[in-house]
């Protein structure tokens, strides 16, 4: 299994929204490292949800629940999406301010790759913020 990391804005499209939608299509990506890293998705693996721009957390971890096939929003061949379900809200938001006081959590992509959209999570980084966030 490998893990990896969505970012989304609150105000666009929230975890509480995402919890009643019950599965999104993660499309719109134009970042070719960030497409890599859909591409690279499997079904089952799991995906930190965290909320950018207002929030700076991650809010709770989400399922792959379908591998990478074309964007519907584009005719454009280049891009991707992957589906995703809700897993569990974290019993407490890790923010990004905690993330970057952590030193085992200081080689994040989250934290080197600010800019990046979907990035991926190393094992022990995500046990870790799951340890931080109180979550089993």
């Amino acid at each position: 299994m490998q893990y990896w990391l969505v970012k989304s804005e609150p105000f666009k499209y929230s975890w509480e929204q995402f919890v009643k939608d019950k599965k999104a299509v993660w499309d719109g990506v134009r970042n070719y490292a960030a497409r890599n890293n859909m591409r690279a998705m499997k079904k089952g693996d799991l995906v930190l949800f965290y909320h950018s721009n207002e929030g700076l957390a991650i809010v709770g971890i989400a399922k792959v629940v379908k591998e990478a096939y074309q964007d519907p929003t584009t005719e454009d061949t280049a891009w991707s999406v992957v589906e995703i379900a809700p897993f569990k809200a974290l019993k407490k938001p890790v923010t990004l301010a905690e993330i970057k006081a952590d030193k085992k959590l200081s080689e994040m992509q989250l934290v080197k790759l600010s800019r990046l959209s979907v990035s991926a999570v190393k094992a022990h980084e995500f046990d870790h913020i799951l340890a931080l966030s109180g979550t089993k």
